[in-house]
């Protein structure tokens, strides 16, 4: 039996403020959050780290975040990785085809309250955890 560790979530966000509000509201929740600044090192963070959640904001200079998500799905290691998409872009029509067209996990959009956020991760693992123990 797996001892229980900390969920670990890495956070890919270009806004230090955002990684530093999410690292609060889950860290008081038992998470260790993992801030990666920009697409490229959130990546890298996540091949290394392996997360149990990626928190990912779409608009970055470096890498959008729709780059970031199709490379996660296209690597066998990282594409069972659950992730929810977090976004100023509130329009309905990105959250549709963010949801179905690409298969993301959830979605938030900012400026979002602690328990929108403490939600969406809930739902999300709770989910996750309930496909990973039908195989």
């Amino acid at each position: 039996m797996e001892e229980e560790k900390l969920k670990r979530v890495v956070c890919v966000e270009d806004e230090p403020e955002m990684i530093d509000l999410i690292r609060l509201i889950l860290g008081r929740r038992g998470f260790e959050v993992i801030g990666a600044d920009g697409g490229k090192k959130g990546l890298e963070a996540i091949r290394e780290q392996r997360p149990d959640l990626v928190l990912l904001d779409l608009m970055m200079p470096d890498m959008d975040g729709w780059e970031v998500y199709q490379q996660l799905k296209a690597n066998k290691n990282t594409r069972d990785i659950p992730v929810i998409v977090v976004t100023a872009k509130a329009q309905s029509i990105d959250k549709v085809l963010g949801l179905h067209i690409a298969k993301v996990d959830d979605y938030i959009s900012k400026p979002f309250s602690p328990q929108e956020l403490l939600d969406s991760v809930d739902q999300v693992l709770t989910k996750h955890a309930a496909q990973g123990s039908v195989n």
